[in-house]
């Protein structure tokens, strides 16, 4: 999360003379889709060679151009951004990045792919443990691609992550650590007291090719043996890691996943896992929503059926197993008919009890439907809200304007809406617009208007239809914000942003054109004006 006080903007010198520099807020010379932080492209070396153990030491034409298939010992520096290991060869400084290898672990490796400024690397044994081992409680920890770290400490995963934001605010982001203010600016990382059953949402898939660990893979599998209910194996969209338990989500939705893993590949009852190849099957998602009960703070649950067609007989045996569980409130199926992989149907219907689950934050009630957006981690999305509350820094006088991007279900909005005049929020997904409406009358806070918009395809007209705001607060997906808005956000010039995120990296550019301002390039030679 990030708060930027001010706007500016950003010159580049140019060197060539068909090139003409332009101080511009409202235009830019390459696509928002570009990420700052992609790489190079394969530079197609192929070449396979001998396979053979290479010390790092070796001279720096061979060390920093390391073939395809070479194997080296490598000692992991540090994590990247989704836990991949940071392993540099000496004397060149050549990184090389590895799956399931953490910060001081000297292992061998193989070179599995070159690439221009780097290479990927698999690990093939570990000749020393990384400084901060610990036991990963959970069986699938080494196969699954959802918990890379979890035999890292958890002290050992917040320097990581913490180190991970510093340097990309640092290189990204463009803000100076030399600047004598910038240790007040970035903030130590806020710990979670929790590390375990705290997700209130997993979404688990249904497939009909089940992944098998090296050590299993001479194992013949046919029909229902082949099925799988879990997650997708780490590279593959086709491939499902079976999945009995998973620590991430509470006891109750663990319940509920054993209940489903005994029954859906009874023959008898019919029902068929989704095939991404020939579009077949029926199942498609199971995704399991843990909420509270106001009344009695405990545990509810939604179970959503995410399949390929409509056919509520088909579930009815599933839905009368299901329904047992005493914590279970609603049963939902989604329908999906597209060939694509989201767990979001074009019609849903209730197969059992209620259409949405409840939960508490910063003292509100919200309702949460099957495809709505919530804060995953109920217990630190408190303290998150906090943070923004404090960054926010609204003087409780009901005179300001909080303008609220993203606003998903509102949570945000509606928790600064008793400090603000008015909050207007903006969410592209219609079922949460609804649902934002629906907590604002729950709650009785009047001061608030949704609206439902893509904040990607805005157009000159948007800040039209809303009180210029005192406060911003966004919350974009990983993608970051388009860069329409950023422009709209420069040009509004409003005295505060919040901007809070899921995806460091996306915020750190975000953070840069939003500090820095924007460029845009005339191309002279061209018969045509490129802005």
């Amino acid at each position: 999360m990030a708060t930027i006080p001010s706007h500016a903007l950003r010159h580049l010198t140019l060197t060539r003379p068909w090139l003409r520099k332009i101080r511009c807020t409202t235009s830019l010379a390459f696509s928002s889709q570009d990420l700052l932080l992609t790489y190079p492209d394969d530079d197609n070396n192929n070449n396979n060679d001998t396979d053979h153990t290479k010390k790092t030491t070796n001279s720096k034409s061979q060390a920093f151009f390391p073939k395809k298939n070479q194997v080296l010992e490598l000692e992991c520096e540090s994590l990247a951004f989704k836990g991949k290991g940071v392993c540099k060869v000496a004397d060149s400084g050549f990184v090389l990045l590895c799956d399931n290898a953490l910060p001081g672990e000297r292992f061998i490796g193989r070179v599995s792919r070159k690439k221009g400024s780097y290479a990927e690397v698999t690990k093939l044994k570990t000749l020393s443990p990384h400084r901060d081992l610990v036991d990963a409680p959970c069986e699938y920890a080494s196969y699954c691609g959802g918990c890379k770290t979890q035999n890292l400490s958890y002290e050992a995963q917040l320097r990581a992550k913490e180190q991970q934001v510093r340097e990309l605010v640092i290189h990204v982001g463009k803000l100076s650590d030399k600047n004598p203010d910038f240790e007040c600016i970035m903030k130590p990382i806020v710990p979670c007291d929790v590390q375990f059953h705290y997700r209130n949402k997993m979404e688990f898939s249904f497939g009909s090719q089940k992944w098998l660990p090296k050590e299993l893979l001479h194992e013949k599998l046919d029909g229902n043996d082949n099925y799988a209910l879990g997650l997708h194996a780490p590279g593959y969209f086709d491939k499902i890691l079976n999945v009995d338990k998973c620590l991430l989500q509470s006891e109750p939705a663990n319940k509920i996943l054993a209940t489903v893993q005994d029954n859906w590949k009874d023959p008898e009852l019919g029902l068929s896992p989704y095939n991404v190849h020939s579009h077949t099957g029926f199942l498609k998602h199971l995704v399991l929503r843990t909420g509270r009960n106001m009344k009695s703070d405990l545990p509810e649950l939604m179970v959503n059926f995410v399949t390929s067609s409509y056919k509520p007989e088909m579930l009815k045996p599933m839905v009368e197993k299901i329904s047992a569980i005493p914590e279970v409130v609603s049963i939902m199926n989604n329908v999906n008919t597209s060939v694509g992989n989201t767990s979001v149907g074009e019609e849903e219907y209730t197969l059992y009890g209620k259409s949405t689950i409840t939960e508490s934050l910063r003292g509100l009630t919200f309702q949460i439907s099957a495809n709505s957006f919530f804060q995953t981690n109920t217990h630190q999305a408190e303290v998150l809200y906090k943070l923004i509350e404090d960054c926010a820094g609204l003087r409780g006088d009901a005179s300001e304007i909080v303008l609220d991007l993203f606003c998903g279900t509102g949570t945000i909005g509606l928790t600064l809406a008793k400090k603000a005049k008015h909050v207007y929020g903006y969410e592209v997904v219609a079922q949460a617009v609804a649902d934002a409406h629906r907590n604002a009358k729950l709650n009785g806070i009047s001061n608030t208007t949704f609206v439902q918009g893509d904040l990607n395809k805005i157009d000159e007209n948007f800040g039209k239809h809303f009180p210029k705001p005192d406060i911003v607060i966004s919350d974009p997906n990983r993608p970051g914000m388009h860069m329409k808005l950023i422009k709209f956000l420069l040009k509004l010039k409003a005295p505060k942003i919040v901007y809070v995120s899921c995806n460091p990296a996306t915020c750190a550019r975000d953070i840069d054109y939003l500090c820095h301002g924007v460029v845009c390039m005339v191309y002279l030679s061209s018969p045509l004006l490129k802005i």
